[in-house]
């Protein structure tokens, strides 16, 4: 069965759409008819955020939690006691107290009192509850509690994310302009927050003859990750702008930035994220008609 995303490639270019280097169309149908397959398995597994239900900040001092109104957090309904215990948040770490009656576990072991966030731990405390998950997040100053719940309807409703028919015209080649070792720059979240990231340097590639750059953030590992905005955003696309990963660098500088893998932020799909916004300097005055579409949670 053919694919539904039907794929043009243009080997030699007269001066339309984004420059882009030769490559094997069976190998490339392969690769990009695997992403999405890839990308969906991830929104739907347990790490994915189609189960995240919920992320409730703490005050300093104790927070009840529970499904009853009376808590400071409450949970969903029919899904944990009416109170379950409480959260102390306290110089910079959280512990739990769960109520005597209540069978809360991590890693299967019963929990009583536990200290489920220190800043020098290298990873937090998860709990569970039933079909309950939840964990301590910090953004900056900030200190919450993120819920996933693995029988969350938007699990079952999830009908795929529509994308734009996929185009190796899109599939750019980037020359990639390497920053100063200690360069970073401010990026914003949806709350608001700015901290400084560490950007190792800019992609410079054309589209229709012109030149265009994006600021890339280094998170470890082999790609380098882009926050871009365009006009097809509020309009086709998220409001808050794509994210898109490209394969670091070789000796010379160069690597491939490719629009059909741009991708919604996870804010699109649940309104508990925390997601970066794009840079000013990363919003393009081009349409970028490649990737995925908006996502309604509705």
């Amino acid at each position: 069965m053919k694919s539904i995303y039907l794929i043009s490639f243009v080997m030699v270019l007269a001066g339309c759409g984004p420059k882009k280097e030769a490559v094997d169309p069976v190998a490339y149908a392969a690769e990009i008819e695997a992403w999405p397959q890839k990308r969906v398995e991830n929104l739907k597994g347990p790490n994915g955020w189609l189960n995240v239900s919920g992320l409730y900040w703490l005050n300093d001092g104790i927070n009840t939690f529970g499904s009853g109104d009376k808590n400071n957090i409450v949970f969903p309904k029919e899904k944990i006691p009416e109170f379950a215990g409480f959260f102390m948040l306290m110089q910079n770490t959280v512990l739990i107290d769960v109520a005597a009656d209540v069978a809360v576990t991590s890693k299967g072991q019963p929990v009583n009192e536990k200290m489920i966030y220190h800043p020098d731990s290298a990873r937090g405390v998860v709990l569970d509850y039933g079909s309950l998950q939840w964990f301590v997040i910090k953004r900056d100053t900030k200190y919450g509690i993120r819920l996933r719940d693995f029988k969350s309807p938007a699990i079952e409703n999830f009908k795929g994310i529509e994308r734009y028919p996929v185009d190796g015209q899109w599939r750019v080649d980037a020359k990639f302009e390497k920053a100063d070792s200690t360069r970073t720059i401010p990026i914003t979240n949806v709350l608001g927050q700015t901290t400084e990231q560490p950007s190792p340097g800019t992609l410079v590639f054309t589209i229709n003859d012109k030149a265009y750059r994006l600021d890339a953030l280094d998170e470890g590992g082999e790609e380098y990750f882009i926050i871009f905005g365009d006009p097809t955003n509020t309009k086709e696309t998220y409001g808050a702008g794509r994210y898109v990963y490209v394969k670091k660098p070789d000796a010379d500088g160069n690597t491939v930035l490719d629009f059909n893998k741009a991708y919604n932020p996870p804010c699109a799909f649940t309104e508990f994220a925390t997601c970066p916004l794009p840079p000013k300097q990363n919003i393009l005055d081009t349409e970028i008609t490649a990737g995925e579409k908006n996502y309604s949670l509705h």
